[in-house]
């Protein structure tokens, strides 16, 4: 949720990130509608409330008549209070659903568009020729089944399309990327954590899920619970309500979990295989700091990115993500993305978002400062997910059908350098 204050005073700067997001600016002018309302309605309820209890004192001191007709006034003015006081709730209410609608404020620089519109910061890596090595280029799933280590047709038998199986050194390939990335965030002063991968209704919404992708979303009607999509959501949970100590800087988590999306309208070339699936493991980093340190602490969460896609030899690109294709949430992202050679392009392996104070507002995480408490800002990254599997299977694969291990992955497969089809 975006500071009202600030809508208050500079509703132009609301309105044109509205615009760059594709979402319609004129919530900005409900909002505003709505909270004139709202402070009238709770003006109005603290003055009755006001000469409620001066009547009361005049009841207590009066007698006779005189009393009777105070305490006639009394009931009067009791049935006016509960009404206004129910009108300020119901005005309250209707303005903060308002403004739980408008997205976070883009940071400047941000490019305006839609998802072809982001801007490519820089390429690191080159791919590979493979027509010069001589080499077929097979798609990651033909790799995979070379290895007995992707196995599809079982997953849609036993769960339906877009599931799978990791058997052999695909379940290997998997812990080795995950256990690497923990690995290398633990180093980076981050706290591992095993993370819950149902939550409540209100620690989705507060994290901003709950909004145009919101069909992607699986919910379980008869508990009230929602499968997250990624750790990012039960790490912003973890300190609702609560009031932090930054003194000593940020609060940095590394969230392992299984993740869960519906891909609902998903369709064409990243159906097959494992690049697009309902269901996935990720390790996710996490950060509450305060605001002033937020874009600091989203370059540094880029750097980890770069240097875990970097260790495993992968050539990749780093866009600025446009406006329109930032989600409700973040104010500013950056995509890493890997060559797909079998498709011959960039595929997304991880994102990085800046959500300034957004969920932190909805979520009620402050900090407390020299004049009060403020409102946090969270930051948040994927460093290893399945996907990642696709990226390391297609671009490291040899004329032989093995596929080759970057040295940060051999220690998970015993010192190999490689990995071996299966007869």
């Amino acid at each position: 949720m975006i500071d009202l204050a600030l809508l208050r005073s500079d509703p132009d700067r609301v309105r044109d990130s509205q615009r760059s997001r594709g979402d319609d600016p004129a919530v900005v002018d409900a909002v505003l509608a709505a909270d004139l309302e709202r402070r009238t309605a709770l003006t109005e309820f603290e003055q009755a409330r006001a000469e409620q209890k001066s009547l009361g004192r005049e009841v207590a001191q009066a007698s006779g008549d005189a009393k009777v007709a105070l305490l006639q006034r009394t009931k009067a003015l009791s049935e006016r209070v509960k009404a206004l006081q129910a009108d300020a709730d119901e005005a309250d209410a209707k303005a903060h659903e308002l403004m739980m609608t408008i997205g976070n404020l883009t940071e400047p620089g941000v490019p305006e568009g839609g998802p072809d519109d982001f801007v490519v910061l820089r390429h690191q890596g080159k791919p590979r020729d493979f027509a010069a090595e001589g080499i077929e280029v097979k798609d990651h799933l033909a790799i995979g089944e070379g290895l007995k280590a992707i196995d599809m047709e079982r997953g849609a038998k036993v769960s339906g399309a877009r599931f799978y199986f990791l058997t052999g050194v695909g379940a290997q390939l998997e812990l080795a990327i995950l256990n690497a990335a923990m690995g290398v965030a633990t180093a980076h002063g981050f706290t591992p954590m095993i993370t819950p991968t149902l939550v409540r209704p209100e620690t989705m919404r507060g994290t901003g899920f709950l909004g145009n992708h919101s069909d992607e979303i699986y919910y379980l009607e008869k508990d009230e619970l929602y499968l997250t999509g990624t750790s990012e959501v039960a790490l912003a949970g973890y300190h609702a309500d609560e009031i932090l100590d930054l003194g000593e800087g940020p609060l940095r988590y590394a969230g392992w979990s299984a993740c869960y999306r519906r891909e609902a309208g998903s369709a064409g070339r990243d159906t097959r295989g494992i690049i697009r699936v309902h269901q996935f493991h990720k390790v996710e980093m996490f950060a509450y700091t305060r605001p002033e340190d937020a874009t600091a602490e989203h370059e540094r969460f880029l750097a980890i990115q770069e240097s875990m896609l970097k260790a495993l030899e992968l050539p990749y690109r780093v866009i600025d993500t446009a406006a329109g294709d930032l989600g409700s949430s973040a104010a500013r992202k950056f995509d890493c993305e890997a060559w797909l050679p079998s498709q011959e392009r960039w595929m997304e392996v991880t994102s990085t978002s800046n959500c300034t104070t957004f969920q932190a507002r909805r979520l009620a995480i402050r900090e407390r400062g020299e004049s009060g408490t403020q409102p946090v800002a969270t930051v948040n990254g994927t460093i290893g997910t399945t996907r990642w599997i696709v990226a390391l299977l297609e671009n490291h694969q040899q004329a032989d059908g093995s596929v080759y291990l970057p040295p940060i992955l051999r220690p998970f497969f015993g010192g190999a350098e490689s990995l071996t089809p299966v007869s």
